[in-house]
């Protein structure tokens, strides 16, 4: 039996990899010694394991919207604010990088991540009404992020801005 390829399914699931990719690029140039020099809490994740937890998670964001277009009659049906919800999500999720490692900016980052937190609950729940495996499939987005942005604060309150490279945030 051939396996039949569902291509909005491909698509949907490597799209929100794009910007993830490109985040890295960004990521990669201030690692060092930009971000090695910031004061972090023991709890936080190792580094390595960023690239893989976020490529899982937009794939799986990926799946969960072409679930959500498929069951809910794409822009035409249900799916239309909740479809809406994630392009919103989407953004604020890409966003957050360049702000944080590109401009290295802690607090408008954090402030950015806590309307992006919200966005992310807004969509999960909006998800789960028209599909519930693809709001199940949003709920490790959620976890992270809600330790993603505990971890933003923590590093944006224990690094005054002009203690870092002089730059009043």
């Amino acid at each position: 039996m051939p396996v039949e390829i569902v291509w909005p399914a491909v698509g949907a699931t490597i799209l929100p990899n794009l910007g993830g990719w490109a985040g890295g690029l960004i990521t990669t140039k201030n690692i060092k010694p930009w971000y090695e020099t910031l004061r972090k809490p023991n709890w936080r994740p190792p580094n390595w394991a960023f690239g893989p937890v976020w490529t899982t998670l937009y794939c799986g964001m990926g799946y969960a919207s072409y679930l959500v277009w498929r069951d809910g009659g794409g822009f035409e049906g249900d799916a239309k604010y909740p479809l809406i919800s994630y392009g919103i999500n989407i953004g604020l999720n890409w966003a957050w990088t360049p702000i944080f490692f590109g401009a290295k900016s802690l607090k408008w980052s954090f402030y950015e991540i806590l309307v992006l937190l919200g966005s992310t609950a807004v969509t999960t729940v909006a998800f789960f009404k028209v599909n519930e495996t693809a709001g199940y499939l949003l709920i490790p987005y959620l976890a992270w992020g809600t330790l993603a942005t505990a971890l933003n604060y923590v590093v944006y309150r224990d690094n005054p801005a002009p203690a870092i490279e002089g730059k009043k945030d």
